[in-house]
């Protein structure tokens, strides 16, 4: 039986952790007496059957502790030591009731009288009150125990549901800024009749974004379909653009099957295009790097050549860097500081873009 399957349903635990116990308790305890001492051939049913009682009383015990398990502690405490001390004496009481009654010539033998009597009874109880008392612990510490851990993966739960939300929410905020700028485009080609052209944006369009719609945002791709995903947008971009926008791709084989969050690079390409190729009158060149450097990193990097800007003074996150913000925001909450986000000056002018990022890589089907 799958153990982790057995910790989730706690009926099953209770029976098995039951029977195990009891059933080393009467194993013990039989054990204990056919050493010291010579007994009949009937003994070997006399463990079981107390044992199999001593279960059914801790079952009582049960209920009582799940009808005060809400109570102050200090009312739960003497419930312990009272129903243990209860449990523990009508065990006892039974026990000597089946063994005078099972073994009559070891009654005779072992008759007593007056305060040894007295002091027998009483060692017994108090020996079946330390058995009752120790499953009541043994109860309360596996059930607190439980209860934790139940309340651990609900917390745990709650972060990942928070995190896969934030998650989203990063991706889909890119949607809206790249939809505007490409429905405003497309406006733009309408309205000067170029409906051709008009028309081709739209198809690209389209592609793009079935494809951001056919992929979910919490899973991971490969650089190439990364890069694959990338060229679908920048089709688009280069129906705007034409020959101003120059796309270089310096994809390392070794990284092409290395896995990256799905659309991470669109919204860097985005702000390089927005603030590099737009505002130049002759365009400008974009450059997409992917490789393994440290052992067991990946390196990403978008290059522009562009006028760069005052990469200091660049605030965590704004309407004009929402693509750049995102990012960072989407790396930090995916690899909780195993990664870095770096803004350098490309030379002579532009800016980079460099990611790092903990490398792995997708299983290969043969």
């Amino acid at each position: 039986m799958d153990f982790n399957a057995l910790l989730k349903n706690q009926r099953h635990l209770f029976w098995a952790l039951q029977f195990a116990g009891w059933s080393g308790w009467a194993m013990s305890f039989y054990l204990g007496v056919v050493v010291w001492t010579d007994v009949p051939a009937a003994y070997n049913w006399y463990p079981p059957i107390i044992a199999t009682i001593g279960m059914a009383l801790t079952l009582a015990l049960r209920a009582l502790y799940r009808y005060m398990w809400e109570m102050a502690l200090p009312r739960r405490i003497i419930a312990i030591i009272a129903g243990s001390y209860a449990a523990g004496l009508v065990w006892m009481s039974i026990r000597g009731v089946l063994f005078y009654n099972m073994f009559p010539d070891e009654r005779s033998e072992k008759d007593l009288q007056g305060l040894e009597m007295v002091f027998a009874h009483f060692q017994g109880a108090v020996s079946a009150f330390w058995v009752m008392l120790v499953w009541s612990a043994l109860y309360f510490g596996i059930k607190n125990y439980l209860a934790v851990q139940e309340e651990r993966q609900r917390s745990l739960k709650a972060l990942s549901m928070a995190h896969q939300a934030q998650l989203k929410m990063l991706r889909y905020q890119l949607n809206p800024h790249f939809l505007f700028n490409t429905l405003n485009a497309i406006s733009t080609l309408i309205l000067d009749q170029d409906n051709k052209l008009a028309n081709v944006m739209v198809t690209r369009l389209s592609r793009f974004l079935r494809h951001t719609l056919d992929n979910d945002p919490m899973q991971k791709v490969t650089v190439a379909e990364e890069v694959e995903a990338l060229r679908l947008y920048l089709d688009i971009e280069k129906v705007r653009f034409d020959e101003r926008l120059k796309l270089v791709f310096d994809i390392e084989d070794a990284a092409r099957n290395a896995l990256v969050p799905s659309l991470l690079l669109q919204p860097l390409v985005e702000n390089a295009i927005k603030y590099a190729i737009s505002r130049a009158i002759n365009g400008g060149s974009i450059t997409i790097t992917a490789g393994l450097r440290d052992p067991g990193t990946l390196q990403l990097q978008v290059i522009d050549d562009g006028p760069g800007m005052d990469i200091p003074h660049i605030p965590a996150k704004n309407d004009s860097h929402v693509g750049i913000a995102n990012c960072r925001d989407r790396l930090e909450v995916l690899y909780e500081g195993r990664e870095s986000f770096e803004l350098s000056t490309t030379d002579p002018h532009g800016l980079t873009i460099t990611i790092c990022i903990p490398l792995e890589t997708a299983g290969i089907s043969s």
